[in-house]
Formats: structure tokens, C-alpha cells, sequence
């Protein structure tokens, strides 16, 4: 099959601590180098891309002296040590493209909870737009469930279904999943194809295929990471990340196994809001900005005539006509108090009335969808 990667327009990179952390506790910077090549191609082609990077417990453990098994306060605490000579290892390589680097410290508490996923992808699309390559990472100095459990993949899933990403390509030290586990069974069938997740493709996750001692995630994170972000549109692969360009050899045809989704990001996402999330409350609006919606436009506080309910950032509220007739849904971008108080104003006169702005919308075009 022709690689996702080809038509893809926003790629999310998943990179593992094996990758990006050699034998001897420092930066793997020749991979690294290579890898800023991939990206810088990518971006050539006009795609963007998103990395979601482990490696700073790993960086951090050499730093302060730590062995192999560590208590979670010393895994915080080697986070907050390896955090910053991670992001400055994604700096070096980068620089000789002039390609800056913005990091992003998340945890997926901050993907799951909408208000913090609004603010979340606003700054992704924003760095995006800037021209940046943002470095997402785990707060793992305060998260703890994610430590234990090495959730990065899952968190890779969960930013590239917050930018709609196409593709989400999972760097591992295996190059895809087989029927059984090929370190026992070295004849075990690879499956090059995976179209629906069901019990058999579970059960092929087996035990965990990381890095002994480096990496804390494995196929079963994978597995689940691909049922993510292949419900949001995003197609998902899983492959060998320890050669150079990693990319290219993708897009080249590198063995891999592809989790392919049933419909596109953006019609993922709309259906998402249109049909799995409560409404909390309602903005009703005049005839105009009906209209206006119809044309594929954004919900502007000017033609908002009327707010109901109690609703926060990030909340899905219905659109009213003036009849009472539902227009659609969307995600609110104010809550209803500040709604409330700018509701009949131009967006330019939104920073006056409530001393900040977030957007010229109350819902944006993108996060709402006509019934």
C-alpha cells in the first residue's frame, strides 16, 4: 500500500527513550541529526509536524547519579534534571535547518479535560503556524499515574487527535506487530495491515516489546494509542525508529504495520462533537449569523442574542435559533458568564469588555457542527 505519510498533512512522531538516549546516559545526537533531517523535509513538503518525546528520566537518571530502579520522587525528580538537556539535545539538531523548537509539557489529564485541550491546541496550531516544532512531552516532575504506567504513546495519540493530525507514526525498537511475539518465536506472521481492533489484534500485543531498561511502554500501549487516534481519523504506524531517517524509510516502504482509520480527521472530530458529547447549555442566535454558519463561518458574539446554562471553556453548547430550532454544536470558547457579557459585541470590543480575548469567536468554525 501507498504510505499515509505521502498525503499527509500534520504528522505526530512518538520517539521512545531507546531511541534518544544511548548506552552511555547521554543524547543519541547523530540520530537525532538525522532525524531533524526527516523533519526538515517533511516540512519542505509542506506538512507539520508534532514530536512526542520521552527521554528526559533517562537524560535526568545519568545526571543525578540514579541507578536502574528508582522510586517515583527520584523519577520526578530525574525528569526535572533531564528535561532541560532534552529539549537542548531537539535544539542542537534542529538549528543547522533554522528550525525552531517549543516545548510543551502535558499530561494526559490536559488532553481529556476540553478546557485544557482548547488551550492545549491553541498553542499547538499557533507554534504550527509559527513555523515551530513543538516537543511534547510528559510533566512527569507532577504527573505520577503516567510514570508508573509509561503512557507517552497514549499521550501521542491524544495530541495528534487534538491537532488532527493524519498520521501518527510510533517509533519502536520493533518494526510493527506479529501474530506472536517474535523475540520467542521468530517464525511468529507480521501483520503489515490493521483495518478494525478487535480481541485478536489485542491478544497479539502480548507482553511488553520495549527496551529492557530504557523505555517503559510496549505493544499493549501501542495497541491502545492506535484505537485513539484511528477513532479521531488519524492513521497510526507502528515501526523500527533505530536507523537513520526514520521517516524516509517509511515513506520508502520500511516494514510496518498500519492501523487505518474509517474516516478523516476532521469528520472524526465533528462527529465527536456532534454526537458523544453533553451539552451544557445553549447560545441563541439571530438570523445573520445563522446565515453566517451555513457559509461555513465561525459563531461571533455579534449575532449571539441569548446564553443559557452554566457552561465553561471548553464545554459543547447547542446553537438556537431565534424559534428555538437547534442550528448545531459546538465547543465554547468562553464560558457562560463572559458569553453573557460580551454576547451583541464586535469581536474587536471582546478585550475591553472582559480585559483579555480569546479569539474573535465564541465557537470557531472548526470546533462546531451544523444539525
Amino acid at each position: 500500500m501507498a504510505s499515509p505519510l505521502d498525503t499527509a498533512k500534520r504528522i505526530v512522531v512518538k520517539i521512545g527513550s531507546a531511541l534518544l538516549v544511548g548506552g552511555d546516559g547521554q543524547p543519541a545526537r547523530a540520530w537525532l541529526q538525522a532525524l531533524a533531517d526527516d523533519v526538515a523535509e517533511a516540512r519542505a513538503r509542506g506538512q507539520g509536524v508534532v514530536i512526542v518525546s520521552s527521554g528526559a528520566i533517562a537524560l535526568g537518571r545519568k545526571v543525578l547519579g540514579l541507578g536502574r530502579t528508582l522510586r517515583l520522587e527520584e523519577k520526578q525528580a530525574a525528569a526535572a534534571a533531564g528535561q532541560a538537556r532534552l529539549l537542548a539535545a531537539y535544539e542542537d539538531a534542529f538549528a543547522r535547518h533554522g528550525v525552531p523548537v517549543a516545548q510543551a509539557l502535558l499530561t494526559p489529564d490536559d488532553t481529556e479535560r476540553r478546557r485544557r485541550w482548547l488551550n492545549a491546541r491553541a498553542t499547538l496550531e499557533t507554534l504550527l503556524g509559527l513555523g515551530a516544532v513543538p516537543i511534547i512531552n510528559e510533566n512527569d516532575t507532577v504527573a505520577t499515574a503516567e510514570i508508573r504506567y509509561g503512557d507517552n504513546d497514549r499521550l501521542a495519540a491524544r495530541a495528534a487527535q487534538m491537532i488532527s493530525a493524519d498520521a501518527l507514526i510510533l517509533l519502536s525498537d520493533i518494526d510493527g506487530l506479529y501474530e506472536r511475539d517474535p523475540r520467542i518465536e521468530p517464525d511468529a506472521p507480521f501483520v503489515p495491515e490493521v483495518r478494525q481492533i478487535d480481541a485478536r489484534i489485542e491478544a497479539m500485543a502480548g507482553g511488553a516489546n520495549a527496551a529492557a531498561g530504557v523505555g517503559s511502554g510496549g505493544m499493549r500501549t501501542k495497541i491502545e494509542a492506535a484505537r485513539i487516534a484511528t477513532r479521531a481519523g488519524c492513521a497510526v504506524a507502528i515501526t523500527k525508529g533505530a536507523e537513520p531517517k526514520p521517516l524516509t524509510r517509511l515513506r520508502s516502504g520500511a516494514r510496518a504495520t498500519w492501523f487505518l482509520p474509517r474516516a478523516t480527521p476532521q469528520a472524526a472530530y465533528k462527529a465527536w462533537i456532534g454526537g458523544h458529547l453533553a451539552p451544557q447549555g445553549a447560545l441563541v442566535i439571530d438570523d445573520g449569523a445563522a446565515a453566517a454558519l451555513r457559509a461555513g463561518k465561525s459563531l461571533l458574539p455579534a449575532g449571539v442574542t441569548g446564553v443559557e446554562g452554566a457552561f465553561e471553556k471548553g464545554d459543547a453548547v447547542r446553537i438556537l435559533s431565534a424559534s428555538g430550532a437547534e442550528v448545531g454544536r459546538g465547543l465554547a470558547r468562553y464560558d457562560a458568564a463572559d458569553a453573557q457579557r460580551i454576547k451583541g459585541l464586535r469581536s474587536d470590543a471582546i478585550a475591553d469588555r472582559l480585559g483579555y480575548a480569546a479569539g474573535a469567536a465564541l465557537v470557531h468554525a472548526d470546533d462546531l457542527v451544523l444539525s
